[in-house]
């Protein structure tokens, strides 16, 4: 009996993982489809071919499966990219313009519904280790690391928000070309601003030395 119980739960495992991917999969679907966040639950089960209570059991609701699948497609679309990137700015910048270009539909829908702070939050969240390995790599020697980790928080808040107002407002077609240029074009100021201040007598980004 052991056993079959054993055996029984990478079966039921499987079956889960099963659920939640296709699910999630719907989800994207229908809100690419029709261009809204406001999808009724019963039709991404239905298009999912899992009941409705699997919603509710494996999410808990229809913002929390949406956001699952924002998340899900970042790090399956957006994540390899950074990681296929050189670690020259403006590849791993025109990676990003180029996935949210590609799937502005979906991204446009959540940024658009109740859930854009929490999918702002979340997507921070996946981009902030990044750009702090990115501001370390810059600002390595001699600065405060408390303030480098308060640069990159500030480089991905602010760059998550000029491609939320891209996303949501610029005309079509998004060039990810032009955005990954003005994406640089503000890290390099952010950059020599950061460079003159850290060799100036003001202490921002140096550490504090003997008072």
């Amino acid at each position: 009996m052991e056993f079959e119980l054993a055996a029984a739960t990478p079966a039921k495992d499987r079956r889960v993982r099963r659920s939640r991917a296709a699910l999630i999969q719907a989800a994207i679907a229908l809100v690419t489809e029709r261009g809204t966040a406001a999808i009724p639950i019963s039709d991404i089960a239905s298009a999912a071919d899992v009941s409705r209570q699997l919603v509710y059991q494996h999410f808990g609701d229809r913002d929390a499966l949406l956001l699952e699948g924002a998340l899900d497609l970042a790090r399956t679309g957006l994540l390899p990219r950074f990681a296929e990137a050189s670690a020259e700015g403006r590849e791993r910048a025109l990676a990003m313009t180029r996935h949210f270009a590609e799937h502005r539909v979906f991204y446009r829908a959540m940024l658009n519904s109740s859930s854009a702070h929490a999918l702002t939050k979340a997507l921070g969240g996946l981009i902030l280790p990044v750009n702090r390995r990115a501001v370390e790599a810059h600002f390595a020697e001699g600065h405060d690391p408390q303030q480098l980790d308060d640069l990159a928080v500030f480089i991905t808040g602010g760059g998550a928000a000029f491609i939320n107002a891209w996303v949501t407002d610029a005309e079509d077609p998004l060039d990810p070309e032009d955005l990954a240029d003005r994406l640089i074009g503000l890290l390099g100021i952010i950059t020599a601003a950061v460079r003159q201040t850290a060799a100036s007598d003001v202490p921002v980004l140096k550490k504090e030395t003997d008072r």
